[in-house]
């Protein structure tokens, strides 16, 4: 029975699921393409590049659409078999709601882990395909369309008109060209042909326009010395050829490591270690601004706390080649002064009667001294200590003594900056304030500065830290949804595809609004952003353990007996007070009743 039930809820529940999970990928997927339709259309891409695109993006749309399809194959799984009463036949054989459900609590085990795996390893790969290629095809140019009697400047520094184009894509006549390939320089030029003809080469790499019957002019810059002489050059030809070069409107390949520092592209460790390098820089900026300010102000203390070592030099790093050498030099002479210290110095010049043997290294040397009688040391001890007592009252009794002195006991309290300046003369005065106004500019200068910068790096932070939360969170919400679909199910009983997306829709779009503001209060520091990012959870699964007890008691959602009971109570209150001022003013409630009804 057992296992006949996993084989039936595991068979119910996996085609709804696959058919859910494809349903949410593609309207998820259309909405992305709405985002980038106007970078996409008009520039002349292939089936497969677009179909490349579309696949990034799918995989990074997979953690939100996980938990759409758990939730709403959950809701039709369970509320068929309540509408259909197997649910109940379930119940009255003795298999609670918590084990008919164990199939689809595996699953969603399965699909957390599977989103988290997706978020972590999957869909930073393939968001830095999708933002390489999407720059790619930002940068690329339209494809070349040669209308008739409108201006094209897809060519850089072209302007091309044509008055008339064939059917057969080829023949042109009325053509005008205006070139400014030599504007900066005050050079113009314009081209002008009665007919010719447009066709590419070299298998699509060059533009090739060969013009009939024209005139060419130039209009040159100002030259001579009082910039009178204006020359003008006008060119008659029976045949010009130009020729552009259509690289520039083919789709490139850019370097993905060039965007592979993007948050959206780090795996969890990577935005972890980016969250601690804007620590860092937060705390050097910081550190900057303090010491900049001792700088100024000699009396406080400089900050000499180091945050990241700087790299070796190039020469010092293992590998370079003068670290070799100097490394195998340094071998070499330290070989070199190990043999010289075993070896005993030769002796220079004729020997002398005086010269000593040099004693050889094995031969520990013997304290012969007499060992003083443990008495004696005692003395001796106590001698010290006496002299070092009488060292420090004698270093007292000095200072007492100076304290005495006359120079001190006149001295005068400190009058303060004021009377300081004021015992300047006027120039003194003047240069003291410029350098004190001065620094205080700098400072001010230089706090605004940081002031202006940190924010947006803690902003970033922040997002780093959201970021990484969010993972772990879109990953939880799977399980989270499963305890409130199947739930909703057995309570709503109904199956198909209307009741159930409905309800469904309605708890994922609450999942959504809590995800966009919980990140908006994270962005504006209301909130920590790990809590943040764990919020969405914290509030649905209170209100998945709330569905999922009603639906172990078989009890609606939202009891109206209870609210029968308060409005009855409320009547009665209600008659109960009309009913004591009569009784007040001697009547009995029988008459105040009839005098009522005559």
């Amino acid at each position: 029975m057992i296992k006949r039930l996993d084989k039936l809820m595991a068979k119910s529940f996996v085609g709804p699921f696959v058919v859910t999970f494809a349903i949410a990928i593609f309207v998820l997927m259309m909405q992305v393409l709405w985002l980038y339709l106007d970078d996409i259309a008009g520039k002349g891409l292939g089936f497969f590049v677009v179909i490349e695109l579309m696949a990034y993006k799918c995989v990074g749309l997979v953690p939100l659409a996980l938990p759409l399809a758990l939730l709403i194959s959950s809701v039709m799984v369970l509320g068929g078999m309540a509408e259909h009463y197997e649910l109940s036949s379930f119940k009255s054989a003795g298999t609670s709601l918590l084990r008919v459900m164990r199939p689809l609590i595996l699953f969603g085990i399965i699909s957390a882990a599977v989103s988290f795996f997706c978020a972590d390893y999957v869909i930073p790969a393939a968001n830095l395909q999708f933002g390489a290629r999407m720059y790619d095809i930002q940068q690329k140019k339209p494809t070349l369309n040669m209308e008739p009697g409108v201006f094209n400047e897809d060519f850089s520094q072209y302007a091309i008109r044509l008055g008339e184009r064939d059917q057969n894509g080829r023949d042109i006549a009325d053509v005008l060209i205006y070139d400014h390939t030599r504007a900066a320089t005050g050079d113009l030029g314009q081209i002008v042909a009665t007919n010719g003809e447009m066709y590419s080469e070299n298998e699509g790499q060059f533009f090739v326009m060969k013009l009939y019957d024209g005139v060419q002019y130039t209009e040159r810059q100002a030259t001579g010395q009082n910039r009178s002489s204006l020359p003008f050059v006008r060119t008659k030809f029976g045949t010009y050829t130009k020729v552009w070069d259509l690289s520039e409107f083919k789709l490139g390949k850019t370097n993905t490591k060039l965007f592979s520092t993007n948050r959206s592209m780090l795996a969890t460790w990577q935005l972890q270690t980016a969250v601690d390098s804007i620590n860092l820089d937060i705390a050097e900026r910081k550190q900057t601004i303090s010491n900049y300010v001792v700088s100024y102000l000699p009396l406080l203390r400089e900050d000499t706390v180091v945050y990241r070592q700087a790299p070796p030099p190039v020469e010092d790093q293992p590998g370079y080649p003068g670290a070799i050498r100097d490394s195998a030099a340094l071998a070499a002479g330290t070989v070199d002064t190990l043999a010289a210290a075993a070896t005993p110095p030769a002796p220079v010049g004729p020997p002398t009667v005086n010269t000593r043997p040099a004693t050889p290294s094995n031969i520990v040397p013997i304290d012969n001294r007499p060992t003083l009688p443990k008495r004696v040391q005692q003395y001796a001890a106590e001698e010290e200590a006496l002299v070092s007592r009488s060292d420090e009252a004698i270093r007292a009794l000095q200072r007492s003594e100076s304290l005495k002195h006359n120079l001190v006991n006149i001295g005068e309290p400190w009058p303060g900056v004021v009377a300081i300046i004021g015992r300047l003369d006027a120039t003194g005065q003047g240069r003291v304030m410029d350098r004190a106004r001065s620094a205080v500019r700098s400072i001010t200068s230089q706090a605004q500065s940081t002031e202006r910068i940190l924010p947006g790096i803690q902003e970033s932070r922040v997002k780093h830290i959201y970021d990484l939360h969010m993972k772990y969170s879109m990953a939880l919400v799977c399980i989270i949804f499963i305890f409130i679909g199947a739930p909703m199910g057995a309570i709503v009983r109904k199956g198909g595809f209307g009741y159930p997306i409905l309800v469904s829709i309605i708890f994922f779009v609450i999942f959504i609004i809590l995800t966009i503001f919980c990140r908006k209060l994270a962005e504006s520091f209301v909130v920590d952003a790990a809590f943040a990012g764990w919020l969405p959870c914290i509030i649905l699964f209170p209100v998945s353990l709330y569905i999922t007890s009603r639906a172990l008691k078989d009890a609606k959602l939202v009891s109206t007996e209870r609210l029968g009971v308060l409005w009855a109570n409320f009547q009665e209150w209600r008659t109960r007070k009309a009913t004591v001022p009569a009784a007040a003013a001697g009547e009995s409630p029988g008459a105040v009743r009839d005098a009522s009804e005559g």
